[in-house]
């Protein structure tokens, strides 16, 4: 385990790391996997017929498609009074459209053919494989408290990673060696196989799981929402996001709502709608992570910049051709206000599958009484960690284009194997004997102590993520108090 040139105290440290690390890894490894695997899931099902079945072929059969209100129309039928909710414009000449529409009692997802209005698929909203694996990858099916192990998990691997640096850089002492694995004696006996295998993968993977680790955790719902997301909203005071009484009169062209009449709400003081609340279908995450608690503009102000033309009525066929006027090209999300204070917003954004890169998302609000423009955002508005939001979710998700498709697939068997490995280097350490029963941790009957350098890690990483406090005050109580008080547990433990 070490040489003997070592100093006592050294190699107590050592060991104390090293359960530590074998500890955090033994339970959250099958985490790991489900985050790897549902992972793999999501990549899978986002590019075959994608995340609500977007990618569906039709066969074109003119240059000009139909009104997107015709299609509208058709979708609209598949649901007893119904309204519509979200329009998605076709991603290619030869894709689907896709139209949320919603009654009092489901909400549903229509792919229709934009050349003959048909419809190609009618599911509920959220109720694909692709959602499946995502509630999976976000919560495990459990709603808060998975979403509290899940940043856990994170968090621990964070641990994790940094334990693991000092472990393998106290056996090979050089950045080459740790990442070279040049034992080929070692590498014939299987531990010490599996054992390099580990390590060296997870030297090179470490980096890329650290970014993984952090991106994923800024949606938790601790440290993303209450700590950083809270402090990173978009600036909402360049819009009116209180409502200025104007004069509308309902039979002028602007007041056209097309096939949704106006709910009779008003958002008042106590009620502030946010782009999350909003223009998220469900637990999926659509909007930009630096808009999901900004506050929604509002229709019906004095703000805003010349938009639609005032001759013109708004409807859906008006705003989807000012959106193509504006630059919105191929596949752009289109959310119908729902009430009368509600909006028209036009999206495009990698997160949502829209386009590759993180650097082009764009979302303008427009109000519906005046055609006005309440707001453009774009990339360069977002602040410093809304930039970084961005540009990681769109690497953590492999949005990027095929290459990333590849890499995130490669990075999740990574994964996978360097927990498989790590299982299987504790069950061939276990004695052969029977005498010796239970988790069998590292350094049994070895003298420890915890050096100051790794007191600093645990107390920061505690600090900066919330849910990792628990975690390592529960490995603490679990090794130096409990295990130590009761035989049994150590039987079994130590």
């Amino acid at each position: 385990m070490s040489g003997s040139n070592q100093k006592p105290n050294t190699n107590q440290h050592y060991f104390t790391v090293w359960r530590w690390h074998f500890y955090s890894g033994i339970f959250i490894a099958p985490f790991l996997i489900i985050l790897a695997c549902s992972a793999l899931g999501m990549l899978l099902m986002s590019n075959t017929t994608g995340r609500d079945n977007d990618r569906l072929t039709v066969t074109p059969q003119s240059t000009v498609q139909i009104p997107v209100s015709t299609q509208a129309k058709v979708a609209l039928k598949t649901l007893p009074d119904s309204t519509l909710v979200k329009y998605i414009a076709p991603r290619e000449s030869d894709t689907v459209a896709v139209f949320q529409v919603r009654s009092e009692n489901q909400d549903n997802m229509v792919a229709v053919n934009p050349y003959t209005a048909d419809i190609v698929k009618n599911i509920p909203t959220s109720g694909n494989l692709y959602h499946t694996f995502d509630e999976i990858h976000g919560d495990l099916l459990l709603g808060t408290v998975g979403d509290y192990i899940q940043e856990t998990t994170a968090s621990l691997t964070i641990l994790m990673i940094l334990t693991g640096w000092y472990l393998w850089w106290h056996k090979r002492k050089s950045v080459k060696a740790m990442l070279v694995p040049d034992d080929s004696t070692s590498l014939r006996r299987k531990r010490s196989f599996f054992r390099t295998i580990h390590a060296t993968l997870g030297s090179w993977i470490s980096i890329l799981l650290l970014f993984f680790c952090i991106s994923g955790m800024a949606w938790a719902g601790i440290w993303g929402e209450k700590v950083v997301q809270s402090w990173s909203q978009f600036p909402a005071g360049k819009w009116g996001v209180a409502p200025v009484p104007i004069s509308v009169d309902p039979k002028q062209p602007h007041s056209s709502m097309d096939m949704n009449e106006a709910k009779p709400h008003v958002h008042g003081a106590h009620s502030e709608p946010t782009h999350g609340s909003v223009l998220n279908s469900g637990k999926t995450k659509e909007v930009p992570w630096v808009l999901e608690l900004t506050p929604m503009p509002i229709s019906g102000t004095t703000r805003g910049k010349e938009g639609i033309s005032s001759t013109i009525p708004i409807n859906v066929d008006t705003v989807n051709q000012y959106a193509r006027e504006i630059g919105f090209a191929g596949r752009y999300h289109m959310n119908v206000p729902q009430d009368d204070a509600g909006v028209w917003t036009l999206s495009q954004d990698s997160m949502s599958y829209d386009m590759n890169s993180p650097t082009a998302d764009r979302t303008v609000h427009i109000d519906r009484y005046s055609g006005k423009v309440l707001v453009d955002i774009r990339f360069d508005d977002y602040n410093a960690f809304g930039k970084f939001m961005a540009a990681g979710i769109a690497i953590h998700m492999g949005t990027l284009g095929l290459w990333s498709v590849l890499a995130n697939i490669l990075f999740c068997l990574a994964v996978i194997g360097i927990c498989i490995s790590g299982y299987l280097m504790w069950w061939q350490r276990r004695p052969s004997t029977q005498e010796v029963a239970g988790l069998n941790p590292p350094a049994r009957g070895i003298k420890r102590s915890i050096p100051v350098w790794f007191m600093m890690v645990l107390l920061v990483v505690a600090i900066i993520f919330p849910t990792a406090i628990i975690a390592i005050v529960s490995i603490f109580l679990l090794d130096f108090l409990i295990i130590s008080r009761f035989s049994i547990l150590q039987k079994l433990l130590k």
